[in-house]
């Protein structure tokens, strides 16, 4: 017999990844898993504000219905609610069953959820269906964010951190316009887009490998990560504490300029559609140039949250002084960038005080963090302007509040270095 040979390798193996990668990070099998990854993303997004455009017409269509008022906006914010108030659920549960098949189970449910308005005319039971709509996208979005942190590690998983933020911002813009031109032909129509998930299940079943302890980890330490043997550790709660609640706060900075732009341009006088979306959508620009700037940004994120939350401030102040759509629009600009930074800053942080067995947990917690943030955002803001007397007041006054988290951090980075800095000799 001929001497063995190695045999040549199949023609759908993929490149050796570089360092700062689990998995390849070039090839059509990348390519896929990247935007399988960021289209579930994205679909919490969709939830957010596909339906907004029609609510008017839901609440003509519901005016006989006793408490209509509230329950018509409630089918637009109870899903931000219950997936601030599942994740951390999610996160267990992501830890223990998998990540790929929680995953691909929930993102067949959104679809389910997602369209059943299209059958139901109770209101109180398309509310219901709304907050189910919310626990699967608490499971889709730990789980995507989850599966980002499993595959990739050092710079390339921070430049698709990036990528998760700008692919959600840009989408939100668009997601608004889709549902306005759906919602012409009926406030039900938007809802058969939640369907598009339908299609993505199967994809993600064949394109997103099932994640390992060794595939999650290996790249990051080095080590051996069989985890079968290993005694049992706490949860880094503490590790974790800070940088959730930093997140509360990054998320109500992040969407007052997304809920309540139209409503400062109002009040100074500008209420055509035509000015009120392009300058929603400039702003909404800015934030995807914030991440992109983060994506190409050296060093770790953690000494640069000072600044950060100091541009968010300073944007603020702009939009609190401004007294004409122009200048508005500039402050709005300048808070957009500074957001663009602080949404994947916070998650790369939190993303990497997390092992493998650790992941999906804080992962939810982190998701929690920042969708309740998003969720109390109108209510902080409302009540606020109930105290002070206008919206920009109100914007001001969270300006002030962002410098303050700003020198806080800014302070404690200096104690930080104090403590380490080696006694003079």
């Amino acid at each position: 017999m001929p001497a063995s040979v190695p045999p040549p390798p199949p023609a759908y193996a993929e490149p050796v990844p570089p360092s700062g990668a689990i998995l390849p990070t070039s090839g059509a099998a990348h390519r896929l898993r990247v935007a399988l990854l960021m289209a579930g993303s994205c679909l919490p997004i969709l939830g957010a504000v596909l339906i907004a455009p029609v609510l008017p017409k839901m609440q003509d269509h519901f005016a006989d219905v006793p408490g209509a008022a509230a329950l018509v906006p409630m089918t637009l914010t109870v899903p931000a609610l219950a997936l601030g108030l599942l994740a951390p659920f999610a996160g267990v549960i992501v830890d223990r069953l998998g990540r790929k098949r929680l995953l691909i189970a929930a993102t067949v449910l959104y679809a389910i959820f997602g369209t059943a308005p299209l059958w139901l005319e109770s209101l109180g039971a398309i509310v219901a269906s709304r907050a189910l709509v919310g626990v699967a996208e608490a499971a889709i979005m730990t789980c995507c964010t989850t599966l980002i942190g499993d595959y990739y590690s050092g710079r390339v998983r921070d430049r698709y951190l990036a990528l998760q933020t700008m692919c959600a911002s840009a989408s939100a813009t668009a997601f608004f316009v889709i549902g306005g031109a759906a919602g012409s032909a009926g406030w039900r129509t938007p809802f058969w887009i939640y369907a598009v998930s339908l299609l993505i299940a199967p994809l993600m079943a064949i394109g997103l490998p099932k994640p390992t302890a060794a595939t999650g980890a290996a790249a990051e330490d080095g080590e051996s990560t069989d985890t079968a043997g290993a005694p049992k550790r706490s949860f880094p709660f503490r590790q974790l504490a800070g940088i959730c609640g930093l997140t509360v706060f990054g998320a109500l900075v992040f969407y007052t300029v997304p809920v309540e732009m139209s409503y400062l341009l109002d009040d100074l006088g500008v209420t055509a559609t035509s000015v009120i979306g392009p300058a929603t959508a400039i702003a909404s620009a800015a934030t995807v140039a914030g991440a992109i700037a983060f994506a190409k940004l050296r060093g770790a994120p953690g000494p640069r949250l000072p600044l950060v939350f100091a541009l968010c401030a300073a944007g603020f102040a702009v939009m609190w002084l401004a007294d004409s759509a122009p200048l508005l629009i500039v402050g709005a600009v300048l808070n957009c960038l500074g957001t663009g930074l602080l949404l994947p800053s916070l998650l790369t942080i939190a993303m990497s005080r997390l092992d493998f067995a650790d992941r999906g947990r804080g992962t939810g917690l982190w998701t929690a963090s920042f969708f309740i943030g998003q969720f109390i955002c109108p209510l902080v803001l409302i009540a606020a302007e109930s105290a002070l007397g206008t919206l920009a007041a109100a914007v001001g006054l969270l300006g002030l509040a962002s410098a303050v988290v700003a020198a806080g951090l800014f302070l404690t980075a200096r104690r930080r270095v104090a403590a380490v800095a080696p006694l003079p000799q």
